[in-house]
């Protein structure tokens, strides 16, 4: 027998509604557990910047003995009462620079709590088609970098995506970001294959990727001028 109009549209509103509630039900028991896999990740990103972490490693007995977080503006001033956790680094971008909070997670020695072996800076902007994101390591000079963890949501596989590969992020290192006390960044050059090793300033580019390079290029130059204010004022900076 034929069912009518009316029943098919009561099933299928009935089994929507029982549908969208189960996975209602998953996604709020499951919430908790995807936060703590989020701020893992989070955890992890910041110490592999410094850090060769084994596998199996403890991130989170690392992170909680080696990392001092805090939150700054762009006056480099510190927010009392305020840490990362409180900030959305996303949602600051929309910001313009001078508005923004900004985290900062100081890496201090294994040994002595109070002395700083390194920073960890995040940066954001926008590559070819969608966000770019990542976090980049200062030495105790405030100006050699030690490592840069590089992330995006849609470059191109094979172009633009490399930025988050160890081959594109290895280009950075030792690289410095300030030349006789002047911040100047570190660009990317468009093409590759060429020697910078010599250029304290250049990186080797990505073939095929010019956008993306460019969109990091304005990311890191941005963040740094961010966080200027900070790294100027540590007593040890430029030096």
């Amino acid at each position: 027998m034929r069912q009518s109009n009316l029943y098919i549209v009561l099933y299928a509103a009935g089994l929507t509604i029982v549908c969208g509630a189960a996975l209602a039900f998953a996604s709020i028991s499951l919430k908790d557990k995807q936060d703590a896999n989020v701020a893992l990740e989070e955890k992890t990103n910041i110490l592999s910047t410094v850090m060769t972490l084994e596998e199996g490693a403890n991130i989170e007995a690392i992170y909680a003995k080696r990392v001092r977080a805090f939150v700054i503006d762009y006056n480099g001033t510190m927010k009392e009462g305020m840490t990362p956790k409180n900030v959305s680094v996303a949602s600051e971008y929309k910001k313009k620079p001078q508005e923004r909070l900004l985290p900062v997670y100081e890496i201090v020695s294994e040994a002595d709590g109070n002395q700083v072996e390194a920073v960890v800076l995040p940066v954001y902007g926008y590559g070819l088609w969608n966000n770019i994101f990542g976090f980049v390591a200062l030495a105790s000079d405030f100006n050699t970098i030690l490592g840069v963890s590089f992330g995006h949501i849609g470059e191109t596989p094979g172009l633009g995506a490399r930025i988050s590969s160890t081959e594109i992020q290895e280009r950075y290192k030792n690289k410095s970001i300030f030349d006789n006390g002047q911040l100047v960044s570190v660009m990317m050059q468009k093409g590759e294959g060429m020697d910078y090793s010599s250029d304290t300033h250049k990186v080797d580019g990505m073939s095929g990727a010019t956008l993306t390079a460019k969109g990091v290029n304005n990311m890191l130059q941005e963040y740094f001028g961010c966080y200027n204010k900070y790294l100027q004022k540590q007593p040890i900076a430029l030096k």
